[in-house]
Parts: C-alpha cells; sequence; structure tokens
C-alpha cells in the first residue's frame, strides 16, 4: 500500500498524520509542537457549539492562532443542529479552513447534554445536524465518531453512510464504542468496514502507539490516515518516527541531546501562551509524561510539582535531562576509555554549559 498525503474537501496535507484533538493537551502549543515534529493534521481541542461562552479565557485560548498552524481545524461540539451550524460558521469566520464536528467524546459532561458520543444512539439527529451544518458553512465539515454507542450496537457504517450523504467531506473513526471509553483494546474491523462503505477520505484512531502499528492499522483498515492521541503524550516525536517508517525510511533514533531541546522549547512556549502562573501548571503534566519512563524520573517528578518560577521549572528540568544525557554518553565510552563517534554526536548537539545557573 503505497502512503502518502490525505485531500480533505480541497486541501491537501503533507501526509497521513494527525494529532486528535484531546482536551487539555492539545493546545495551541502541543499542536505548534507536534506541527514541527511530523503532524499534518493538528485540529484544536473541543470546543462547545454554544457561541456566547466564546468569550471565556478559556475558550478564548482554544480558539488561539496563537503558532499560526495552518490550514486551521477548530472543533466543535453540540446537539442542536442550529447551534452547530452558527458556530461552524463562527469558526469559519474565525480562520477555520476546516470545521470539525465532535460526536465521538464518551466524557459524561458531554454525554449528559446528548452531545459527543451520545449522539450515535439518534442516526435522525445526526442527519439533521449534520444537514444543516453543511447547508450553511463554506469551508470543509468533517466528523469524528466511534464505532457505535455500544458493542451491541455499533452503527458506525449507518452514521458514516449518513455522513457522506450529507456532505462530510472526511470522517474520523475510534475504534472502540462510548461504553468502552479507553479500556480494552480498540478494533479496527469496524473502522476497515466503514472504509469499504464510504468514499470520502477515512481516519483511522485508537491504540495506536508505534510505527510498526500505525503501518499495520494502515494496512488493514485502508485508512486514508490514523489518528494519534494519547501515545502522544510525551513523545511528541512520535509523528516523525511514524513519517520515516511508512517512507521506508531507517526509524529515526532520537538522541537525548534533541529530546531536551524539544522538552525545553515546549515549556518556553508554555510560558509564552498561558504566561508564567497557569504555563508552569500545565508545564507539569507535560514533564511528569516526558519522564514517566526515565530512570530517576520519580525524584525529579516529586520536586517538579511544587515548584513555583519558570526559572526554577527549567532549572530542574534542565538539569535533570542533562543528567540523562551523561549517561547516555557512558555508555559509547570503550573498554580503553576512548569515546565512540556516537559520543562526539552527542557533544556536538549538547548545550555548551549544561548546569548554568543551576
Amino acid at each position: 500500500m503505497k502512503h502518502e498525503g490525505i485531500n480533505i474537501g480541497g486541501i491537501r496535507f503533507p501526509n497521513q498524520l494527525a494529532l486528535a484533538p484531546m482536551a487539555g493537551i492539545s493546545d495551541a502549543p502541543f499542536r505548534h509542537l507536534c506541527a514541527q515534529l511530523g503532524a499534518g493534521m493538528t485540529p484544536s481541542e473541543m470546543i462547545t457549539a454554544d457561541t456566547k461562552l466564546w468569550d471565556s479565557s478559556k475558550s478564548k485560548r482554544r480558539l488561539s492562532i496563537w503558532g499560526n498552524i495552518s490550514p486551521r481545524i477548530i472543533q466543535i461540539a453540540g446537539f442542536d443542529p442550529e447551534m452547530l451550524a452558527s458556530a461552524a460558521v463562527s469558526a469559519q469566520d474565525q480562520g477555520a479552513k476546516i470545521v470539525d464536528i465532535n460526536m465521538g467524546c464518551p466524557a459524561k459532561k458531554v454525554c449528559r447534554r446528548a452531545a459527543g458520543s451520545s449522539l450515535l444512539r439518534d442516526p435522525n439527529l445526526v442527519e439533521s445536524i449534520l444537514t444543516r451544518v453543511t447547508s450553511r458553512a463554506t469551508v470543509p465539515i468533517t466528523l469524528k465518531i466511534r464505532t457505535g454507542w455500544c458493542p451491541n450496537s455499533r452503527n458506525g457504517v449507518e452514521i458514516a453512510r449518513i455522513a457522506e450523504n450529507c456532505g462530510i467531506a472526511a470522517i474520523t473513526v475510534h475504534g472502540r464504542t462510548r461504553e468502552c471509553r479507553f479500556k480494552g483494546h480498540a478494533e479496527y474491523q469496524t473502522i476497515r468496514q466503514i472504509k469499504e462503505a464510504v468514499t470520502i477520505p477515512v481516519i483511522a484512531n485508537g491504540d495506536i502507539d508505534s510505527p510498526e502499528k500505525a503501518k499495520l492499522v494502515l494496512n488493514f483498515t485502508n485508512a486514508d490516515a490514523i489518528m494519534i492521541g494519547r501515545s502522544a503524550k510525551g513523545r511528541p516525536w512520535i509523528f516523525n518516527e511514524i513519517h520515516a517508517y511508512l517512507s521506508n525510511n531507517k526509524k529515526p533514533s532520537l538522541p537525548i541531546s534533541a529530546v531536551r531541546d524539544i522538552i525545553l522549547t515546549h515549556l518556553d512556549s508554555l510560558y509564552s501562551f498561558y504566561g508564567e502562573f497557569t504555563g508552569i501548571r500545565v508545564g507539569r503534566k507535560h514533564l511528569i509524561w516526558y519522564t514517566q519512563h526515565q530512570a530517576g524520573g520519580l525524584d525529579f517528578r516529586q520536586r517538579i510539582v511544587r515548584v513555583e518560577t519558570a526559572r526554577k521549572q527549567l532549572e530542574l528540568t534542565r538539569y535533570f535531562l542533562d543528567e540523562l544525557l551523561e549517561a547516555n554518553i557512558a555508555k559509547f565510552v570503550g573498554p580503553q576509555g576512548k569515546r565512540s563517534d556516537q559520543f562526539e554526536e552527542y557533544k556536538k548537539n549538547s548545550y555548551s554549559n549544561k548546569k548554568e545557573n543551576i
């Protein structure tokens, strides 16, 4: 199978890789970072279709064009056809080149309002929503769903056919039902059946955590692209890894020095976007994800969650990552104390003064 980019409503994306619009995670700095590391599509976090609430600080951040990622994709959620149509037009007016409708979120607070994946229980309402939105908006409209409400009601194929008939430009399918939430394993048979049932692009989502798994899912489902969610937490470079693998290039081995630079740049972007107080707190959760599998990570995490200044957070992070760098360099020292070429590569990419201001 040939792996290329994807065309949605006349908009061409450079590859088949999308970052999932994860609430509280896929903010503007993280989307910008993932785009730099190979994500071709980076939809915004889900925002309510009630535009009266778009003046809140949270909504303004979710609608922010910080980082100027293009083409801009804004995801909306709601249950009322007219409200969703108005939100799509408003998103379009704010520069969205694609508007994505969320019918896949399993969160109770969303489903209680008959939005998100709860809409899958009512195909007639789905049709009303999609018909109204596509009739009013002039940009491509896409849809994100799950395979159904519960394992006994996997109606993803029916919903996908409705979507295509209503003029939806592409559909993303998470390989679980709403009832499954994120438990167990994603299944790809339903995604394959959806791809066979429609002619619009289909994006496969769920449990894609490695280049090998990405290729397997693409080949099995025949999907046009894949969406990465939780596997990008603490590992945004997964997009580069998958892109290289799908291009039949050697899977890149990212040196610790490059990882360090990515993390420090990410922290800087969080301070710039949120301001110091909130940026530090958002940075904490990302640092926990970045270091969850690193030696000495527990002690670092216990210290980093108590830090109250950006300067100290950066210092502790830089020091911890440079310690990891030194440990990796030690692996390349020969039995006679001779350093290998890999050491020289690490040295070339390292900071000139690793403990500056510590």
